[in-house]
Order: structure tokens, then C-alpha cells, then sequence
């Protein structure tokens, strides 16, 4: 069974550290979830009262999926043993593909660091 409060942790929550396997495939859900939205939104005839709710939902996840990516990012960070702020390069253009190569392919800190004992758990 699913635990949510793992969930919540994973996608929303700055405290932790979490693996490059961890990272990426999570990194490619919060990806999949808007880019799903908007391709319902373009099946949909254009100013159609359905338009505007799939545009609405569009919206509305396409914010937390912004923020879980951030989150994402913060905690693998948190595994190379740096502050959360160097997330913040996923934000800027060109330095963002290098930055998440990066977070994908530099193993973290082996064994506890000061961001946590363990990855994939919160701290």
C-alpha cells in the first residue's frame, strides 16, 4: 500500500536527501502529470466551457509541479551535501540542463550527512 505522508514528503517537503534514481523518475512524474493536462487541453474545441477546466486544471498543477520539482531538486542537493539554494539553478536557461545532468549522474554523500541519515527518507 501507498503510504501518503511519503508522497507528501517526496513531492512537497524541503528536509531530506533523496538518490539520483529517486530524483529522476519522480523528476519525470511531476513532468508527465502537466504535460498530460495539456495535451487533454488540446484535444478540446477552443473557448468550450471544458476548454477552460482543463486549461483551470492545467494551471492549478502545472504551480505544484513546478514547486515538487524544486523540492526534488532540494533534496538531491541535500545528498551531494550542499544548501537547498543550488536548487535554484534549475531555474536559469541552458545552466538548468546542466545542472539537472548533474543531479542525475554525481553520486551523493555515502553514509549521514548534516541534510540526513539516509537518502529516500525524510529527516
Amino acid at each position: 500500500m501507498i503510504d501518503l505522508s511519503q508522497l507528501v514528503w517526496l513531492f512537497l517537503r524541503l528536509k531530506g536527501r533523496i538518490s539520483r534514481a529517486a530524483y529522476l523518475l519522480a523528476g519525470v512524474l511531476a513532468n508527465l502529470v502537466p504535460l498530460f493536462l495539456l495535451y487533454r487541453f488540446t484535444l478540446v474545441p477552443e473557448g468550450s466551457q471544458e476548454s477552460a477546466g482543463w486549461a483551470l486544471a492545467f494551471t492549478l498543477i502545472g504551480v505544484v509541479s513546478i514547486w515538487a520539482i524544486f523540492a526534488l531538486s532540494v533534496k538531491r542537493v541535500h545528498d551531494l551535501g550542499k544548501p537547498g539554494a543550488y536548487a535554484l539553478a534549475l531555474f536559469i536557461p541552458v545552466v538548468s540542463y546542466v545542472a539537472f545532468i548533474v543531479l542525475c549522474v554525481v553520486p551523493g554523500e555515502p553514509g549521514p550527512n548534516q541534510y540526513g541519515e539516509v537518502t529516500n527518507r525524510p529527516a
